[in-house]
């Protein structure tokens, strides 16, 4: 029997549609995304074969359905293909790179970087066929009053998750990317004031060329711990 609880005029509340549930099934499928993510990777070296942009769309809308605090949903998409943009994200991003491996290092941060073979060129902002810019906000305007976004950040975090998942199913790469100040984003794009860059991902097919460096992640063991 279907209901909805009614107050004050607006409805609060409506029957879940849950997903069918099949236990067999179910770990067929966890098994198999084990596998699957076992093989995501980041990388550097972008194809410049440009897959067709609704795969990225298409992405962004799972994105959006991330949870969010009190479903406040903090959180803008910037996709960016235009070369003259790209050009223009790479030389200011590689202006803060400047300050960041010559002017005034952090020798202790470039040292625990030195095995991904980081450097202050970021040639994959130019190289990547899309770039998505994706930006957050503690508050938000609605008819002209002040509406606080809680946890923004976090939620934003998630969104981010879910839209580096998605695009990975889809068998297109990813890096993600965070320049140590990134508010430049905001002005370069055009975006509101209040809004903040959380991260900026190049996404896209890996180069045929292209390597990644060879490192190891923490066994399951290592970050489960389970209480029964």
């Amino acid at each position: 029997m279907s209901y909805f609880l009614i107050i004050g005029g607006s409805i609060m509340l409506q029957p879940y549609k849950a997903p069918n549930y099949d236990e067999l099934a179910a770990l067929k499928i966890s098994r198999e995304l084990t596998k699957i993510f076992t093989r995501r990777r980041t990388i550097r070296q972008f194809s410049l074969e440009k897959p067709d942009r609704e795969l990225i769309e298409n992405a962004v809308d799972v994105a959006r359905l991330s949870p969010s605090g009190a479903n406040k949903q903090p959180w803008t998409f910037a996709i960016i293909e235009s070369p003259e943009i790209k050009n223009e994200i790479r030389t200011l991003s590689e202006i803060e790179e400047q300050r960041f491996y010559i002017e005034k290092p952090n020798k202790k941060w470039i040292e625990d970087l030195k095995h991904l073979h980081t450097n202050g060129e970021k040639e994959f902002l130019t190289q990547a066929p899309y770039l998505i810019v994706i930006f957050y906000s503690h508050f938000s305007w609605q008819e002209k009053e002040k509406s606080t976004n809680y946890y923004a950040k976090e939620s934003a975090g998630i969104a981010t998750g879910m839209l580096i998942s998605a695009l990975h199913m889809c068998g297109l790469s990813t890096l993600t990317y965070t320049p140590k100040r990134m508010q430049f984003l905001t002005t370069l794009l055009d975006r509101p004031a209040e809004e903040r860059p959380f991260m900026l991902l190049g996404v896209g097919k890996p180069n045929q060329e292209a390597t990644v460096p060879t490192i190891s992640k923490k066994s399951l063991q290592e970050v489960m711990k389970i209480y029964d």
